[in-house]
């Protein structure tokens, strides 16, 4: 008897302290099984007391009718799987007869607190079957992204963040061409673009930057850039220098269609993805850091630059996908108060992210066009929580996410690795950034001492 009370108490105890110190180990050992259990036990109830259920058959009242029995019961969606992960539960449902998978997402927070799970979403799979993502603790507390399977793996998509229901998020490039980055100071905007810039190093890829905050973002991880501009003169000249490539890759392009009855449909090319791999150029991707200081001006020759820097990224979003141009823009603020053709810039970013804004006005320029919903969870993110961010996209469907904390040195150490695939362009020779080998001894900087 006394060896089991120990034992008991150990295990009790183990338990407090995963809950506490790792709700992930705690997840994995203990919590999956009781959450497991709890729904299993509570469902009939909690399904019917959030309206989620239906009445019986007809032909079942008249069968109890002519019986005399009892009226049946009404009916709750039946069950098709339930299958634990390591961030929480995956519940699949198959609806009856006159239910809406609308229903389930007005729910889920009722559902949430039934459970006593920390997160519920309803996502509906196909015409009458809809999936519960459960999660059993706060998985963007601690962000660790699990590694990714070979079959997750594809050209220009890589993991970038974690999202609330603990699956990743995932920066489609070819899904999702041009993306639009918003968030205030201290906000982890700086840190999604390292998270970003970290993905995108170990690609046949070529990065191009436009940091106008005289380079404090980009200029450390110049190594494993193809061109970087830190002024509005240099970024005019590189998105003129950009536009060019882009009509060089498509008189390319036209070359190799030769399009005649001989040729296969699924040989002919649109995009440099139909190319052969000998012949295809380059993927580029421009990442525009405080895009608000490429529009703002002081005089007429400032306002007569800010109308060619526009004009060029409109170009470069509106014709760059099919000749491998790929745009993330950030800044704090992206509304008309910006000047003529940001709005039709915008409306080109098809890829959404807001980080904590000051106002709702903010959050309208990234989600006012998508979801309302968007724009109210944006407007709910907490200083204290810096780099959660709301991600969204042109179908309305959006989560949050949360990018793990990368710092500017493992950020450059990652470029620095990953330098010798940093391709050369010659349409962008003048401005590949010239830097000084890394010095194999690194040495510690010490404060100076101070004198009499």
């Amino acid at each position: 008897m006394t060896t089991s009370m120990v034992v008991l108490t150990l295990v009790v105890a183990s338990a407090v302290i995963l809950r506490w110190r790792r709700p992930a180990w705690y997840w994995v050992c203990f919590g999956a099984g009781l959450a497991s259990l709890r729904l299993l036990v509570r469902y009939a109830s909690v399904m019917e007391a959030c309206g989620l259920t239906v009445p019986p058959a007809r032909w079942q009242l008249a069968l109890a009718r002519m019986a005399g029995r009892s009226v049946p019961e009404s009916r709750s969606p039946r069950v098709l799987r339930l299958r634990p992960t390591r961030t929480g539960l995956v519940l699949r449902l198959k609806l009856r007869p006159g239910q809406d998978a609308f229903d389930f997402s007005a729910a889920t927070d009722r559902l949430r607190h039934s459970f006593g799970m920390y997160g519920v979403s309803s996502r509906e799979l196909r015409s009458g079957v809809v999936e519960l993502r459960m999660t059993g603790y706060d998985v963007l507390r601690q962000v660790r992204i699990p590694a990714v399977n070979a079959s997750s793996a594809a050209p220009m998509r890589i993991p970038v963040a974690l999202r609330e229901d603990g699956a990743v998020h995932y920066r489609d490039f070819r899904a999702v061409p041009h993306g639009l980055t918003l968030g205030a100071t201290e906000s982890g905007k700086s840190v999604y673009l390292r998270s970003l810039v970290c993905g995108l190093a170990p690609l046949d890829v070529a990065l191009v930057g436009i940091d106008c905050k005289q380079g404090v973002e980009l200029f450390p991880l110049a190594r494993r850039f193809s061109a970087l501009a830190d002024d509005q003169e240099t970024a005019l000249d590189l998105l003129d220098a950009l536009v060019s490539h882009m009509a060089d890759v498509y008189r390319l392009i036209r070359a190799q269609q030769r399009i005649s009855v001989a040729v296969p449909d699924a040989e002919i090319a649109a995009d440099i993805w139909d190319l052969p791999v000998d012949l295809r150029p380059v993927p580029v991707v421009v990442l525009v850091d405080e895009v608000a200081e490429l529009a703002l001006f002081a005089n007429k020759d400032e306002e007569r630059r800010r109308d060619r820097i526009v004009t060029d990224l409109v170009r470069l979003a509106q014709l760059g996908r099919a000749a491998g141009i790929y745009l993330e823009i950030c800044g704090q603020r992206f509304g008309s108060e910006l000047g003529k053709g940001i709005t039709m810039l915008r409306a080109q970013l098809t890829g959404r992210t807001a980080h904590r804004v000051n106002d709702e006005t903010s959050a309208n320029m990234a989600f006012g066009d998508i979801s309302p919903d968007a724009v109210l969870a944006a407007i709910q993110i907490s200083p204290d929580t810096p780099g959660l961010a709301v991600a969204g996209d042109s179908t309305g469907g959006w989560t949050r996410i949360r990018a793990p904390h990368t710092s500017l040195r493992d950020a450059v150490n990652r470029c620095n690795t990953y330098a010798d695939r940093t391709p050369d362009l010659p349409a962008l020779a003048t401005f590949r950034p010239t830097v000084a080998a890394p010095s194999k001894a690194l040495v510690p900087l010490k404060a100076r001492p101070a004198t009499a």
